[in-house]
């Protein structure tokens, strides 16, 4: 994998803009190289005096990028040094028992004190775990730029053919504070101390288990990719017999009957479908989705995985409509196979047991729990994205003004479309300069 690729799919999505601009970098070192005179047609003197010039202007890039990265460096590591320090300060007052009659306050392992709250415990438990999460990319900030750092200047030197960026790199960039600083290892291993000693009672393994961090790096399954393609691939197929169904078989005279049943769970698994469609763009497109939706970092479902389970409800679906337009040459009751299907989707996602993706489950319930009851409770973006989702559909019913419904949600959706664009993004904006139809500063580039 190129470097321009590994920094893509490793960088911290709001941190973006901090990092090592290693595209830019890259591309002025091609312009330089081939916009230069030709070694044949001017004299050594000019060729030198060009290169000069270029690298005057490369190495005054790479300083500024170096002071950028140092300041954003120094800051994030003081806010970790802070925020450690309020969590240390939060868990002592967790631990310390005061005993009548006694001025000295007596500190026992957390776990062993009954008068602490299990609430207490668990808040304790996630923050040191957020904590320990944003030191980790923290880390893979600090090694992602001096790698990117000793990627460009080597570069620079193969096409240039000196030695002029190693040096740099030696004199400059290995010994700047956010490669020299090792503070970050140390606050890392006392968070691991902490947690071990003080939240899980001296286990480590349990400790490191709640602490742990999956690469940063979004990695395909081939087994998942695998069953995504058989399972989309079977859907196509069945999709076609039964539009093929649809347009031939003569007995079934009320095909309404057939879109009301089906209709519904159909639109669940396009859903499913599009959510997928949307993680993939966002994940592309570098949105940090998961701290948008407050998921667990440390573990949910990727795009594949959801239109993985899309596509097998989808050849569920299919094979219960086929079911149902022949059941009688198949000798089987109708209306069984869309009870059948409902069944085997509602057992699916109340299924108590620990299996079958039951942390996404879990989370999709406790949403779909507080879009229902959200009068009584408070509500984040997760909820009422989903609520706006599941009202964009409340219309797909069959009445006398379900035309009017059709053309009022056209002027709506076109209305709301244009306030987005328009007002919210800043999009087509008269002074973008450049960025046509686009806005002054772009926060997510097209590559």
């Amino acid at each position: 994998m190129k470097f321009t690729e590994h920094l893509s799919a490793h960088i911290t999505p709001e941190w973006r803009k901090q990092y090592i601009n290693y595209e830019e970098m890259k591309a002025m070192l091609y312009a330089a190289v081939e916009q230069a005179p030709s070694a044949e047609l001017v004299e050594p003197e000019i060729l030198t005096r060009y290169f000069a010039k270029f690298d005057e202007q490369f190495f005054s890039f790479c300083d500024k990028e170096l002071t950028k990265i140092n300041t954003f460096y120094s800051e994030k590591f003081a806010e970790g040094t802070r925020k450690y320090a309020g969590l240390k300060s939060d868990l002592t007052e967790a631990q310390v028992v005061e005993y009548p009659g006694k001025k000295n306050s007596i500190k026992n392992n957390i776990l062993r004190k009954r008068n602490v709250p299990a609430k207490k415990i668990q808040e304790l438990k996630l923050a040191f775990s957020e904590f320990y999460l944003s030191l980790i990319l923290l880390q893979n900030y600090q090694n992602l730029n001096f790698t990117g750092f000793r990627k460009i200047l080597k570069k620079h030197d193969k096409l240039l053919n000196v030695d002029i960026g190693a040096k740099w790199r030696v004199e400059h960039v290995e010994s700047s504070h956010f490669y020299t600083n090792k503070d970050i290892d140390r606050l890392i291993r006392e968070t691991e101390a902490t947690v071990t000693q003080e939240l899980e009672g001296g286990d480590r393994q349990r400790a490191m288990k709640r602490l742990r961090v999956p690469p940063l790096g979004e990695q395909q399954i081939p087994w998942t990719t695998f069953k995504v393609g058989l399972f989309s691939g079977s859907l196509i197929v069945l999709m076609i017999a039964v539009i093929i169904s649809a347009i031939f078989y003569q007995r079934r005279d009320d095909w309404r009957i057939v879109c009301r049943l089906y209709r519904g769970p159909f639109l669940i698994i396009e859903f499913m479908f599009l959510w997928g469609i949307n993680i993939y763009g966002w994940r592309s497109s570098g949105v940090n989705h998961v701290l948008i939706f407050e998921m667990d970092p440390r573990n949910h479902l990727s795009e594949q995985h959801i239109i993985e389970m899309a596509a097998i409800f989808g050849v569920t679906w299919s094979i219960s409509v086929l079911s149902f337009l022949f059941s009688t040459e198949l000798s089987i009751p109708a209306y069984i196979n869309p009870l059948v299907l409902v069944l085997l989707m509602l057992a699916f996602l109340f299924n108590p047991t620990k299996t079958f993706r039951y942390e996404a489950r879990f989370w999709a319930l406790r949403v779909l729990g507080k879009v229902i009851t959200a009068p009584f409770f408070y509500v984040t973006f997760a909820d009422f994205w989903i609520a706006d989702q599941l009202n964009s559909d409340s219309g797909m019913t069959e009445s006398p003004f379900f035309y009017l419904w059709i053309t009022a949600s056209l002027i709506s959706s076109c209305y709301a479309y244009t306030w987005d664009i328009k007002l919210d993004w800043g999009l087509f904006d008269s002074k973008a300069g450049d960025n046509k139809f686009l806005r002054e500063e772009i926060v997510y580039s097209s590559t």
